[in-house]
């Protein structure tokens, strides 16, 4: 899988993202990174022990890695979810929490097969 199928895989937007950053190995070095990020279990964290504020700075940062990333699809939904959760949990959040989880979860999957095939 070529970084640019990985994008595809993701939901990203490959196009956006080359223009902005330097070369291919600068953004497959960010994109690699993104496996390690940690911000995800914080937002799960945050969500079962029932944490809004908290909750709603991780879903903040997922959402700023993957503007810069240009992963569309999760920046999408992760936006959403933080606009949610701006003021507290509200109905909206209990709604776009799943879609944030299942957009991060096809992320990942897309950036693991890409790093394995390295």
């Amino acid at each position: 899988m070529t970084l640019q199928e990985c994008y595809e895989a993701l939901g990203g937007n490959y196009s956006e993202v080359s223009a902005r950053l330097p070369s291919e190995k600068f953004i497959q070095k960010f994109v690699l990174k993104f496996l390690d990020d940690k911000t995800y279990s914080l937002l799960v964290d945050s969500w079962r022990d029932e944490n809004w504020e908290e909750a709603f700075r991780a879903a903040h940062t997922v959402k700023g890695m993957c503007q810069n990333l240009s992963f569309t699809v999760l920046e999408k939904s992760s936006s959403a979810l933080t606009e949610a959760l701006r003021n507290g949990k509200s109905p909206e959040a209990e709604e776009l929490y799943p879609k944030t989880m299942e957009d991060y979860d096809r992320a990942l999957a897309a950036i693991r097969e890409y790093k394995a095939g390295l």
